[in-house]
């Protein structure tokens, strides 16, 4: 795509978000100019081996970055900000969001050494700014995250309201609920497309209230003996609000455990939230008091590995040990792709004879997305030209554009990540695709979905490994012993044990016979020379695996010439 024939278009390009939940990250340009609303990671599944979060791929942005005039954050999730921290250095731009999702982006940065280099810029909740060609203003919208702000991106060629993550709450308990004059006003003014969320579609009626749920959680507290925990998203600052004052009505003093949990819950103090309430006891504390009298606020509650919840299910916890009769609470929904480690750890729990409390026996959990009755007054009120959905998979995205055409929008667009669509001038319509895809944040690195390193580890994850070292004459193609196997995951050193003989058999046999004829092997005789003998060690170690096993393994043939 040759951006330059599109200068004076007003393009929406999403990278992130439209495929999958999570990792929404969104492009916006026009007059050669790019801003960016919002910034997220997701969780990795098991098609990545040893990574718990991944990244949007925005290689395309990235060339275009002396022309990318801010990133736009809506809220403070991390699936729309948790990728700040790991990809601001191929951007480099200024970050505009609200106070408490500054304060909560700073002490994210801070772990990163980036809190003095990346600058953020606080907006004022429903305040207005300028960057370039696009005036934009922030509308506060009721989510469990404070200050979600929706972005109205004004433009000379028309208006988009870009949602972010809402839902219509009369009671939210955190922020105000939306106002519907207000919104009523933005349509009136005219809105060529609305960008919203698709998470929760297929739902039917409202997704409830978190003022609601209160009622709920405090019942459910009180009539819990012994140790209660409460499992929940930590960015949920209304739900950790909910559970705090329930935990208060229940004479029950507070153990967080969880370093995100206590990120977010300092920055919602500095910022006026969370007023009122005792200090927390960190989880150090946990055996000073009677186990009736405390209430644990933890991680983990999508089965995170290194998760306090995680650790207390499989008793790894270095302070706080689960016994039959406590209470576990998982204020929260079970994120399609983590339903494994979730469910293994319930599991784990039941084991221990603890009682578990979820969305699917209880009511411990409100969404923070509209479902259907709440996308169609949004509609109503909006009246947008254009329907394009994002924050969803690709059936999430597909379903509420039929629905957007059912209430009246007469046109809606699926995307997909890397679709780039004309709003303006002219009928909106896809153009073209660029490229894009996911990161795997391996330690500290990020890496390619596909890189060697990911594809490895699924081989050694589905089918093992078998390592063959040859001990070779310095200056002949005879071994010096016989070919030692070893073979993680593949094969059993005992179980297999003929198995591994045969093949050791099949390897020197082989070698032995082409010892003296060279030429026929193609093997030069000299230690950084191998090719020829590893590529045939390796295929008769691939055809007798495949023939004896049906199986596919990596394959590693080391030679050592002595």
């Amino acid at each position: 795509m040759d951006i330059n024939k599109h200068k004076d278009e007003l393009l929406f390009v999403p990278l992130g978000g439209s495929g999958e939940i999570g990792l929404n990250f969104n492009l916006y340009h026009y007059k050669g100019k790019w801003i960016i609303v919002d910034f997220g990671a997701g969780f990795a599944d098991d098609y990545l081996p040893g990574v718990d979060m991944i990244v949007p791929d925005i290689s395309f942005i990235e060339k275009h970055k002396k022309d990318v005039l801010g990133i736009v954050l809506t809220h403070a999730h991390e699936d729309h900000l948790g990728a700040v921290q790991y990809l601001w250095d191929e951007i480099g731009c200024p970050v505009y969001t609200t106070r408490f999702t500054s304060s909560f982006l700073k002490a994210k940065l801070s772990e990163y050494g980036l809190s003095k280099k990346v600058p953020i810029v606080e907006i004022e909740q429903n305040g207005s700014f300028e960057l370039g060609p696009f005036s934009i203003e922030y509308v506060q919208l009721a989510h469990s995250a404070p200050e979600m702000q929706a972005a109205i991106i004004r433009t000379d060629l028309g208006n988009v309201m870009h949602t972010g993550d809402w839902k219509f709450d009369h009671d939210p308990l955190v922020g105000k609920p939306a106002d519907d004059k207000v919104l009523k006003k933005i349509g009136d003014e005219g809105i060529l497309a609305l960008v919203g969320d698709s998470t929760n579609v297929f739902n039917p009626g409202t997704s409830g209230s978190e003022g609601d749920l209160k009622k709920s959680m405090i019942k459910l507290i009180s009539e819990c003996d012994k140790l209660v925990v409460v499992t929940t998203f930590a960015s949920n600052i209304a739900r950790i609000d909910t559970i705090i004052r329930a935990a208060a009505e229940a004479g029950r003093k507070v153990v967080m455990a969880g370093r995100s949990l206590w990120r977010v819950t300092n920055a919602a103090r500095e910022t006026g939230y969370l007023e009122n309430v005792e200090e927390f006891l960190d989880d150090r504390s946990f055996a000073k008091y009677p186990r009736n009298k405390i209430l644990v606020l933890c991680t983990g509650c999508q089965g995170e590995p290194m998760a306090a919840a995680t650790k207390m299910a499989n008793g790894s916890h270095p302070t706080i040990k689960l016994v039959p009769g406590d209470n576990i609470i998982f204020s929260s929904k079970i994120i399609p792709g983590n339903d494994k480690r979730i469910y293994r750890q319930f599991n784990q729990l039941i084991k221990l004879g603890v009682n578990l409390f979820t969305e699917k026996s209880h009511f411990v959990h409100v969404s923070g997305h509209p479902s259907r009755d709440e996308l169609k007054k949004m509609y109503e009120l909006i009246r947008p030209k254009l329907a394009i959905p994002v924050h969803g998979e690709i059936v999430h995205i597909h379903e509420h554009a039929k629905m957007a055409k059912k209430w009246g929008v007469k046109q809606a667009i699926c995307v997909e990540n890397g679709d780039v669509i004309r709003l303006a001038p002219g009928k909106p319509e896809k153009i073209a695709v660029v490229p894009s895809g996911y990161l795997a944040v391996d330690g500290n690195y990020l890496l390619p979905t596909n890189s060697p390193v990911m594809k490895a580890r699924r081989k050694l994850q589905h089918d093992g490994a078998v390592i063959v070292t040859l001990i070779m004459g310095h200056t002949s193609n005879t071994l010096r012993t016989d070919p030692i196997l070893a073979t993680p995951g593949s094969l059993d050193a005992k179980e297999d044990h003929d198995l591994i003989m045969e093949l050791t058999n099949e390897i020197r046999f082989v070698i032995d016979e082409k010892a003296g004829d060279v030429k026929k092997i193609k093997i030069k005789i000299e230690k950084t020379s191998n090719e020829a003998l590893i590529s045939q060690v390796k295929s008769i170690v691939r055809r007798v695996i495949k023939r004896e096993v049906g199986k596919e393994p990596l394959i590693e043939v080391h030679v050592e010439r002595v």
